[in-house]
């Protein structure tokens, strides 16, 4: 009708149709609550697998977990991720996950002071990492990779991300946005390393896969559909050049060039 709006669609019964509730547009009230409950939701998750790193954790990581576990179950001797810190570590760099601090404590300083900063979710995790390297005075923040960071200290010219992505509690399509959420913080030509348990795509034993299986129920990690294709491409489209070899049940990744967005 001139002027006016077009008649509203109507089913067979003579009643206009409605639209379905998946169909709602992207900025109606509904679907901002949808959002809204789904990130809460998230960071639930996150918060909840931060915090299996207990006091009582952490004093046993570094014999239990980077000991016995890496090299008996994954078949990772820890040197190998330690070989990542030699290679890559930077004057100005940002740990993302940083445990302990086992690696940063015995990698050798590329300057005599560098900055460090500290990243995790965990407040008791950047509070043991920050005790054993003191004197290094690093800056800690508390923040979930799986989300927008806000950060000081940057842009930093390495960032290592250390048995993270096998933790995050998220599809595994989706781990790549923690390189999105890095990416603002990193200086031109910055180097991106790290390891982590995958899937597929690594040569598991019968003992792997159990524990495997077995840390997932405790929700210690997540990482059943985490795969070497994946990782691949999340490096891939967002970095110049990258490397990943295998070791065990074990991804060691190394990314280096121009960070960039995302193609596509």
């Amino acid at each position: 009708m001139p002027g006016g709006h077009p008649p509203r669609p109507r089913d067979p019964a003579g009643r206009p149709d409605r639209p379905a509730p998946g169909d709602r547009p992207p900025g109606s009230p509904r679907s901002d609550r949808a959002r809204a409950d789904r990130a809460r939701s998230d960071r639930a998750r996150a918060e909840a697998a931060a915090a299996v790193y207990t006091p009582a954790v952490l004093k046993l990581y570094d014999a239990a977990v980077l000991g016995a576990v890496c090299s008996l179950v994954w078949r990772c001797p820890r040197r190998e991720m330690l070989s990542l810190y030699e290679r890559n570590l930077s004057a100005r760099h940002l740990e993302v996950g940083p445990g302990t601090g086992y690696f940063l404590d015995r990698s050798p300083a590329p300057v005599p002071e560098p900055r460090l900063t500290l990243l995790d979710l965990n407040p008791q995790v950047l509070a043991t990492a920050r005790r054993r390297l003191a004197r290094y005075s690093p800056a800690v923040r508390c923040g979930n990779v799986l989300e927008p960071l806000e950060l000081d200290g940057g842009p930093f010219s390495s960032v290592a991300l250390n048995f993270v992505l096998h933790c995050l509690p998220c599809p595994a399509t989706e781990k790549g946005a923690v390189f999105d959420h890095l990416l603002p913080h990193m200086a031109p030509g910055a180097r991106v390393f790290g390891s982590t348990v995958l899937a597929h795509g690594v040569h598991h034993t019968p003992l792997s896969r159990h524990h495997l299986r077995t840390l997932a129920r405790h929700g210690v990690l997540h990482a059943g559909d985490d795969s070497l294709e994946l990782l691949r491409a999340a490096l891939e489209s967002r970095f110049d050049h990258c490397r990943i070899r295998t070791r065990g049940a074990v991804a060691l990744f190394e990314a280096t060039g121009r960070p960039r967005r995302r193609r596509g």
